[in-house]
């Protein structure tokens, strides 16, 4: 296949946890040739999508990860299959991608995820099309509602929609003296929708990490054990990441959300799940491949790439 790659610098990556270079290396072990776009490199012209790119050779080295081939305009309709992999944060410039690609993909080329569902699914909202799998949640940027939200259940979290890596969420108890200037704070003085959520204890024992793909669950979680007096179970926060097998509960959450899933096409999505309670769906560019290769022998990258090769070929 002739693969495209829409990616954040590829020199900024992390080399250790990075999500996208394991497809690409698999990719590349698999004989596709893999051509290299950053998101500004994305156009439009005259009807038919563009971008300027360049083929890339990846590498399992960590002093020297990848090297570039010149750059050229690629006609996207060429391609075989693009993996829309760039970094939140979801703003306007994301949103005029997801055009881009999508204009591709009536020129019959597949793109994973599907563009206009990365547009439709913000990943804390589109939890909430479950509601049997969340706790008790609110979305709104009303200050009576949210007062009175924190009121009722004593002990809740509040964090903004377009987050993330733990930025900006707050755990607010209804006694908080600093309640008021945090509400104000992370609604941009009530003008801005936020979501809230009552408090999960089991997040002590770590918010877990399920990538599905094509519907189907990993037969593992990654659960992202908070540091030290931190709330946030992210990675990117301190977390540290053990291996869990999937319970009960968590194949059931996977299952009530998998038809959706498959109907938006959502090839690939990470399900986040604290204790009992699907908290998020992330559909941008969900990570972990790595951690489930080295704590689970899960080889993600393999079954992701080949079900790209059966969709696509």
């Amino acid at each position: 296949m002739k693969l495209g790659v829409v990616m954040d610098p590829i020199e900024t990556i992390n080399f250790k946890k990075d999500s996208t270079l394991a497809m690409m290396i698999e990719a590349q072990q698999k004989g596709h040739e893999i051509f290299y776009m950053t998101p500004d490199a994305l156009f439009i012209n005259s009807g038919n999508a563009f971008a300027i790119s360049s083929k890339v050779e990846v590498r399992n080295d960590p002093a020297n990860w990848f090297s570039l081939e010149d750059a050229t305009r690629v006609k996207l309709s060429d391609l075989d299959a693009i993996l829309m992999r760039q970094d939140p944060p979801f703003n306007s410039e994301y949103i005029y991608n997801t055009y881009v690609l999508e204009m591709a993909s009536r020129h019959g080329v597949n793109i994973f995820n599907n563009p206009k569902s990365l547009r439709d699914c913000n990943e804390k909202v589109f939890a909430t099309e479950f509601p049997q799998c969340c706790t008790k949640h609110l979305v709104t940027s009303n200050k009576e509602l949210l007062k009175n939200f924190v009121e009722e259940y004593k002990d809740t979290v509040i964090k903004p929609l377009d987050g993330m890596g733990g930025a900006s969420i707050f755990r607010i108890k209804d006694n908080d003296p600093n309640l008021s200037v945090i509400l104000e704070t992370i609604t941009n003085h009530f003008s801005e929708k936020v979501m809230i959520q009552e408090y999960i204890p089991e997040i002590l024992e770590g918010d877990k990490r399920i990538l599905v793909i094509n519907g189907k669950p990993m037969q593992a979680a990654i659960a992202r054990i908070p540091a030290q007096g931190e709330l946030r179970g992210n990675l990117a926060a301190g977390a540290s990441a053990v291996a869990k097998s999937l319970s009960e509960r968590d194949v059931w959450i996977c299952n009530q959300v998998a038809p959706s899933l498959i109907e938006k096409g959502l090839l690939l999505v990470g399900l986040d799940i604290i204790g009992d309670y699907l908290t998020e769906v992330n559909v941008t560019s969900p990570t972990c491949f790595k951690e489930y290769k080295e704590l689970c022998d899960i080889d993600v990258a393999q079954i992701f790439i080949e079900s790209v090769e059966e969709i696509s070929q």
